[in-house]
């Protein structure tokens, strides 16, 4: 039995290094995973929730959760398709949430049992493969509310439900390979376990029963939870012909990586990749100060019309005496095709103004390309880069879904003599599309860049020169 003793001591050092390192880098990285998944589906559910695809649950709050448990996956009938859903949909947000913010990320918190678990909440839906053909009732049922959602969705929504599916396709590969990592280190703990503290004193007749090796280790290590097939493994890396050649698997599985150089991969300065988008958004401020003045010239045009002879006398003591002039509010409607009903919105043209003044001031010192605009930005950190992007990314897509319906309104509800005198201003909110576009483009590829060096740094090659 000398061969098993060397190779008791050899895992067990091997199963200590792995250990430090799976507590002090993998487990937060897996917890922060498992927060943009969450953030991700939030989103998403949130949005479908505010196009009534789902009800809200009512007692989605109410629920107390000490332990992780995977909501119902079975099948349910067109009846029972809305009740369903909502409830679902809630509890998977409810579990989520649970996991991210209050559970512990600990080994020796992390049984194979609880891994179980909170496999069963990743695959709870198959991001990776939606499709309607799949065997899962939540997997399809998912998709037509996202292919709802996409019909006539506004540039906002498109980039919300785009974002939250590919955040979602790719923590769930990054979060299986994480806790493939731990589930692989708990059964080799486990059998290590078995060797130490049960099979130790047994003889190879007792140990070739499973019974008499779960009895013993009910004695030794009451509470703890006891895995046969693990069991079953141990039997025969031990005490089977093909023992040794199973051992050696074992050790070389946890050998700790090579230190030689790798093949190295130029780095990517995936600063530069925000930066360019920036850059682009930055490109609309010009773009919004060509559209300023057509809208004013188009609500004076509004208001000639819309005022009679003492509403000008008015506006021009006004001026005169320096007074705010009174508010401008135009009800501008557009069709929501997802749920098929005209929507409309109140827009204070003055304060829509005033907020395209502000940010024609802000994207100016990103639409010029200089050394000190470059170094400026070079400056900021990678995470603040990108929260300046998205949130960019966000106000711009919305200020081009209300600039498109504002200059619908006004070719439609100034009188016919004066039709000819507004200005249109297609040209230019293509042109913002255009730029809004590369700005996302720009982003998901910094996302895809992030997640490729991920992937190699998992596979021990460094990405730096």
């Amino acid at each position: 039995m000398a061969a098993n003793t060397d190779f008791q001591t050899k895992l067990s050092e091997l199963l200590q290094i792995r250990q430090d390192w799976l507590e002090k880098n993998e487990l937060p990285k897996l917890k922060e995973e498992f927060r943009t998944f969450h953030n991700a589906y939030y989103s998403l559910y949130k949005l479908l929730l505010s196009r009534g695809l789902v009800p809200e649950d009512p007692y989605k709050d109410e629920v107390k959760i000490g332990e992780i448990e995977v909501p119902e996956t079975g099948n349910f009938s067109e009846a029972e398709r809305t009740e369903q859903l909502s409830i679902r949909l809630a509890n998977y947000d409810n579990q989520l949430d649970f996991l991210v913010n209050f559970y512990q990320f600990s080994l020796e918190y992390l049984e194979l049992d609880k891994i179980k678990r909170i496999l069963g909440l990743v695959k709870y839906i198959d991001w990776a493969s939606l499709s309607l053909d799949s065997p899962q009732a939540n997997t399809r049922a998912m998709l037509e509310l996202i292919n709802h959602a996409k019909v006539g969705a506004d540039p906002l929504s498109a980039s919300i439900i785009n974002e939250a599916l590919g955040n979602l396709y790719r923590t769930t590969g990054t979060i299986l390979g994480y806790l493939k990592e731990v589930t692989e280190y708990k059964k080799e703990s486990f059998k290590l376990l078995l060797r130490t503290k049960v099979t130790a004193g047994m003889s190879p007749a007792e140990v070739a029963q499973i019974s008499q090796i779960k009895k013993k280790f009910v004695q030794v290590m009451p509470g703890k939870p006891f895995y046969p097939d693990l069991a079953e493994e141990m039997i025969r890396e031990d005490y089977s012909k093909d023992g040794p050649v199973l051992q050696e698997k074992i050790l070389k599985q946890f050998a700790i990586p090579d230190t030689k150089p790798k093949t190295v991969k130029s780095a990517v300065s995936f600063k530069s990749i925000l930066i360019e988008g920036l850059f682009a958004i930055g490109s609309i401020s010009s773009v919004i100060g060509e559209i300023n003045p057509k809208i004013d010239e188009n609500e004076q045009i509004m208001e000639n019309q819309r005022r009679g002879f003492w509403d000008k006398v008015k506006r021009l003591l006004n001026q005169m005496l320096n007074k705010e002039p009174d508010s401008v509010i135009y009800e501008v409607e557009y069709m929501d095709t997802v749920r098929g009903v005209p929507v409309q919105e109140k827009i204070n043209v003055r304060q829509l103004r005033a907020d395209m003044d502000r940010k024609v001031r802000i994207l100016q010192g990103l639409n010029t390309r200089n050394n000190t605009s470059l170094a400026r930005l070079e400056a900021i950190d990678e995470s603040q880069l990108i929260t300046h992007l998205e949130r960019y990314i966000r106000d711009t897509q919305s200020l081009h879904k209300t600039l498109s319906a504002l200059d619908d309104y006004f070719k439609v509800a100034i009188g016919k003599e004066d039709r000819d005198k507004i200005r249109g201003i297609k040209p230019e909110l293509a042109t913002m599309k255009n730029a809004i576009v590369k700005a996302n483009q720009k982003r998901f590829e910094y996302s895809a860049q992030k997640e490729e060096e991920e992937q190699l740094r998992r596979l021990g090659i460094s990405t730096a020169e």
